[in-house]
């Protein structure tokens, strides 16, 4: 059975219908898709897991926060991860991103 992945990146500015992509290899099918809130987040996690997701990956702007509640709602069964950077980047990501 082809593993499943899927990738989450969270943004006000996706249309969460229309952006998102999947990729296929022989032994795993990747998921990436976008959301604009907490909520959405937590429906598409408990989605994904019925339909047999076995990891989440979460972009940065989960927090640790995010990453608990749709790890929740995910599931035991589903590895939730979300990814972070170092904190001497702060700066960079701040000037990027505008916090």
């Amino acid at each position: 059975m082809k593993k499943q992945f899927a990738f989450f990146l969270l943004g006000r500015e996706y249309d969460t219908g229309r952006d998102r992509a999947t990729f296929e290899t022989p032994g795993m099918t990747t998921h990436i898709y976008t959301v604009g809130n907490l909520a959405e987040a937590c429906a598409l996690a408990a989605g994904c897991a019925a339909q047999g997701v076995g990891a989440i990956e979460l972009c940065g702007a989960f927090g640790p926060e995010g990453a608990r509640a749709v790890r929740q709602a995910a599931g035991e069964s589903v590895a939730v991860g979300y990814v972070v950077h170092d904190p001497s980047q702060d700066p960079v990501f701040e000037a990027f991103w505008g916090k």
